[in-house]
């Protein structure tokens, strides 16, 4: 059961992006983004309204919410720019290998990962760079590529960040990070007097973006704590399968043999960070 549970959430998280690459495509990235998050911010505050908060209030989780939320919604505004113009075949591996940042950062915080999460970093490393390649070289795919590099980082400082949170509080860290990137959005709104253009018949689908994203994270929690966090970050890991499939089947994406082969070791690479860097 924890293991179809994880494979669970990478399908819907692999779904949601693949949804979101394709919205973003008539409606700019920040507005998904702002829309998606802020409709996942008004679930996520009646769980905590009904869950209340921690006995220590705000202390030892906020701070870390807060730079989660900052990082996690550029992550996502570089992610959906990327999966919006480029190979989202390409992109979702090359964003998916920011799951090695943590393990950096974690290194400067004293930590001493094993030696497979050293290995599927330098395998992922080789992957993006065979994947984006071709990419590079025609000059039209550079920028999503470079985009969906930001993104990487900005994810993996989000997961670091996330990490310190949720050993105070998972729940409350996520709720934070809603409310952090959520103030963020609606300043930009403000400044802007707009709200982004955003039709009638679109909003149920940033909503579906919004709640599949926080459904994966409930998945993925349950899975976790039911089973080996090993096996669930593994089978987790494998989110950007379900986006390469999809954009196969409706957007008819072609990859080239070596970016087949580069979009391979770069998710062979995240499998192995997450075998290696959870116990």
């Amino acid at each position: 059961m924890p293991a179809l549970l994880a494979l669970l959430s990478a399908a819907v998280w692999g779904t949601s992006d693949f949804v979101a690459g394709v919205i973003s495509r008539t409606l700019r990235p920040v507005v998904v983004v702002a829309w998606s998050q802020s409709m996942a911010l008004v679930l996520l505050t009646a769980i905590v309204a009904f869950r209340g908060l921690p006995e220590q209030g705000f202390a030892g989780w906020f701070p870390w919410a807060m730079l989660a939320g900052v990082s996690g919604a550029m992550g996502l505004l570089c992610f959906y720019a990327a999966l919006s113009t480029g190979t989202m075949g390409v992109v979702a591996p090359i964003a998916a290998v920011g799951s090695g940042i943590p393990v950096l950062l974690g290194v400067l915080s004293g930590e001493k990962p094993s030696a497979l999460a050293w290995w599927g970093i330098a395998v992922a490393i080789a992957g993006v760079v065979l994947a984006s390649g071709p990419e590079m070289k025609e000059g039209l795919g550079a920028r999503p590529v470079l985009l969906a590099c930001l993104a990487a980082v900005g994810f993996g400082v989000a997961l670091f960040a996330l990490d310190r949170g949720a050993r105070v509080s998972l729940l409350h860290t996520l709720w934070g990070m809603r409310i952090t990137s959520a103030i963020g959005y609606a300043a930009l709104a403000l400044a802007a007097r707009s709200l982004g253009g955003v039709a009638r018949r679109q909003v149920p689908v940033l909503a579906a973006v919004g709640a599949g994203d926080l459904a994966a994270n409930a998945l993925f929690g349950m899975a976790s704590s039911m089973g080996m966090v090993s096996v669930a970050a593994v089978l987790g890991s494998l989110y950007p399968v379900m986006t390469i499939l999809l954009a196969r089947y409706f957007l008819n994406e072609r990859l080239r043999r070596i970016q087949v082969i580069g979009s391979t070791l770069a998710l062979c690479g995240v499998v192995l960070i997450a075998a290696g860097g959870r116990g």
